[in-house]
């Protein structure tokens, strides 16, 4: 397939990108500038220059494809408005996508997040919330699924709260962050509350699974390790930065705080089991030894 790939520079989306190019697919890359646009050639993919709220641009990106992957998401946002704004310009973005896709049978997969289920892992039956600091992007997510019925091979791989790789990336890596900047590796509560994890080249074979074999209006978990304490994960970022760990504020992590602090586990094996996805790199506890002090 000829796949537009938006977020092809990311974390995930390079990654994304190198393993639809290994797969025989090719690739047009949203890139928002010229350093972009050079890594998206030196990856082997053309570049369509961009950026996430450029709709015509989006929709040229999508009419000349066989298959559409929206990784992007601008992570930029430090306070309850710019989060909001970066929800709201995804939620135009995927509206345009699909919009464009509709009728003509071509696969749409999108980023989506793992679910929250109090007492238990989450699985891939399991609804997204719609309400809270995030819940558009939920709400976003499951208008593209309901696009099945109007033609369009839409589905979602759920990502869980840390894709990572070489100990930076996701919800461990602004720990990381954080770490750096205070002097202390937090964590918020009492840190017993698990966060499910996955190695970005591990998630990016599911990406290509699911353009290539997902049914329409289908969801599936990118989850390689199913919750890590985060305790646990502060005390490998602070063993590697030589700097005490302790229990934080909620309020540290500004407008995520409150995800932060919540018990989330999630499974992933029903998707293992229908399309034949098996992890195969380190853990995030193994990844996390890579950080450098």
């Amino acid at each position: 397939m000829h796949v537009f790939v938006t977020g092809g520079t990311g974390l995930i989306g390079s990654a994304v990108v190198a393993e639809l190019l290994a797969g025989g697919h090719t690739v047009l890359a949203l890139a928002r500038s010229d350093a972009s646009a050079q890594a998206v050639k030196a990856a082997g993919a053309e570049p369509l220059r961009g950026a996430l709220a450029d709709l015509d641009v989006l929709r040229a990106g999508a009419a000349q494809a066989d298959g559409v992957i929206h990784l992007a998401f601008d992570h930029a946002f430090g306070s309850p408005d710019t989060l909001a704004k970066a929800v709201a310009e995804e939620g135009g973005a995927l509206a345009t996508l699909g919009q464009e896709l509709v009728g003509s049978n071509r696969p749409l997969v999108t980023a989506s997040g793992t679910p929250r289920v109090p007492g238990r892992a989450s699985t891939e039956a399991d609804p997204l919330m719609t309400q809270g600091p995030v819940g558009g992007r939920a709400r976003a997510v499951t208008a593209v699924l309901g696009l099945a019925s109007r033609g369009v091979r839409s589905s979602a791989v759920r990502l869980p709260r840390t894709v990572h790789n070489q100990g930076a990336g996701g919800f461990a890596g602004l720990l990381t962050d954080i770490a750096r900047r205070t002097g202390v590796s937090g964590y918020p509560g009492d840190g017993t509350q698990r966060w499910p994890a996955v190695h970005a080249f591990d998630a990016a074979v599911l990406f290509r699974l699911a353009l290539e074999q997902a049914e329409a209006g289908t969801s599936w978990h990118a989850v390689a390790d199913e919750g890590d304490q985060v305790r646990d994960i502060a005390a490998v970022i602070g063993r590697r930065l030589g700097l005490p760990v302790d229990s934080v504020p909620a309020e540290t992590y500004g407008p995520l705080g409150e995800i932060f602090a919540g018990d989330q586990p999630s499974s992933s094996a029903h998707t293992r089991q229908a399309l034949g996805w098996q992890p195969k790199h380190p853990s995030l506890l193994e990844d996390l030894e890579n950080i450098q002090a």
